[in-house]
């Protein structure tokens, strides 16, 4: 996987950001395992929805959760796709079903 140190990406109080398959860090921040694991199950899901719609479903399920809690911070948590990562992120060999990531819509909140 493509790690990218940079000045600008990600926006202040994330450690990493992943865009279209490459990973994008401040400039010297190491990243710990647990952090490249997360950003891999986002990468599979963006293959998974053949990338535009991951963007596209990414953005409108944010502002669907910002109405609902009205924070940015809680709103992020409870993307589906951020809820999976979060879950998983811990497990070295996650072997994920296609998909899994829409049954984190319908649980409760983080």
């Amino acid at each position: 996987m493509k790690v990218i140190e940079n000045r600008l990406l990600p926006p202040k109080g994330y450690r990493a950001i992943m865009l279209f398959g490459v990973i994008f860090v401040r400039k010297g921040v190491e990243l710990p395992p647990r952090t490249l694991r997360h950003e891999e199950i986002h990468k599979k899901q963006m293959m998974e929805m053949l990338i535009l719609f991951f963007y596209l479903w990414y953005g409108v399920e944010f502002l669907v959760r910002l109405c609902i809690y009205r924070d940015r911070k809680k709103a992020y948590r409870n993307i589906s796709f951020e809820r999976e990562a979060y879950v998983n992120d811990h497990l070295i060999s996650y072997k994920r079903k296609h998909f899994i990531w829409f049954r984190y819509m319908r649980e409760g909140k983080v």
